[in-house]
């Protein structure tokens, strides 16, 4: 195998950060993000435990700096407080940070593991607080479970960002109050705009609500501060004056976010793919079985070569999706 040169895309990006979809499963079905009706992956398809720890460590030896675990919903694995600790034994060496991204229902069973593997903060997607929106967007999801999911990973020493995807008609009347909710209890949220992934049940856009629209009424009753934070994704951060809260941004199809991105996806299936919004992709999964870590590094090179300037993403009414995969197949 040859040595370890930097992760230097055609356009002069250096990719710091691996997102790792660990299973495309989920225990809810979120109206914007799957049809009502899944087919799941077998799991024979999956990637092994094994297979994405080695892939993840090569990763880590060309200069990826953080590494988040996704889904569909990460904690429906089960070996994945495993790989947690695998990943995390990098900590400080090499790997900054070790993070995921979860839907909470079962986080209050594996908040200590996360911590243990050396997690310090986690996303958790909450698209609102009331029990028949809740109910209504997933399906048939349960928020008190949610709840206790944030409030048992924050009494394990877990940082909780909160992230939003903003639906016309649906939630947009709780975004400030989710918003003032998250200040006082000292957490971040980010919001989200719909994205044109996969085929589901709806239009998209029906429910499609523009950041641009939602910003300055949120700006006249919070009075936001602009942050220069940066979390190594795509979110603008504004504070919210007087609390230790971040307001993020992530507006895919109205401020266009490419020009930075420093990021790669590694799919349950072993498709890497450069880019949420194209299908370009390279099977590290054949790489690795056919030719160990070598074959590899040639797979990520050429994924370096392939990886877009940009996304294209748009949504009109009856408009297909931008790729055919769905959100929890690339990972969220």
């Amino acid at each position: 195998m040859h040595g370890s040169p930097a992760l230097i895309d055609s356009h002069g990006r250096t990719i710091r950060y691996l997102r790792i979809s660990v299973t495309d499963r989920c225990d809810l079905r979120c109206r914007y993000c799957m049809a009502e009706a899944m087919s799941f992956l077998p799991r024979d398809a999956l990637l092994a435990l094994e297979e994405i720890a080695l892939i993840a460590e090569r990763f880590i030896a060309r200069g990826v700096t953080k590494i988040r675990l996704t889904g569909g919903e990460p904690l429906v694995r089960r070996d994945l407080g495993e790989l947690a600790r695998r990943l995390g034994s990098h900590l400080g060496n090499g790997l900054e940070e070790l993070t995921l991204t979860t839907n909470a229902t079962r986080l209050a069973d594996h908040a200590g593991t996360l911590v243990a593997a050396g997690m310090r903060r986690i996303n958790v997607s909450l698209d609102s607080r009331d029990p028949d929106t809740f109910r209504h967007i997933t399906r048939h999801g349960d928020v008190s479970q949610v709840l206790a999911g944030i409030a048992a990973a924050r009494a394990a020493g877990l940082r909780v960002k909160i992230n939003m995807v903003a639906l016309k008609g649906l939630n947009e009347a709780e975004i400030a109050p989710m918003l003032a909710w998250c200040a006082a209890e000292g957490m971040d949220l980010t919001l989200i705009e719909t994205m044109p992934l996969g085929a589901i049940d709806e239009d998209r856009a029906d429910r499609f609500l523009p950041l641009t629209e939602v910003f300055p009424a949120l700006d006249a009753q919070f009075d936001l501060v602009r942050d220069t934070h940066r979390s190594g994704g795509p979110a603008r951060y504004w504070r919210v004056k007087g609390s230790e809260t971040r307001l993020g941004l992530i507006s895919p199809l109205t401020a266009n976010f490419c020009d930075g991105c420093n990021r790669v996806r590694l799919t349950t299936e072993g498709k890497l793919y450069m880019c949420l919004g194209h299908d370009d992709q390279v099977d590290l999964k054949a790489a690795i079985r056919a030719g160990g870590l070598a074959a590899v590094d040639e797979a990520i090179d050429e994924a370096l070569r392939l990886k877009p300037a940009r996304h294209d993403f748009r949504i009109a009414s009856g408009a297909a999706p931008a790729v055919r995969r769905h959100m929890s197949v690339t990972g969220g």
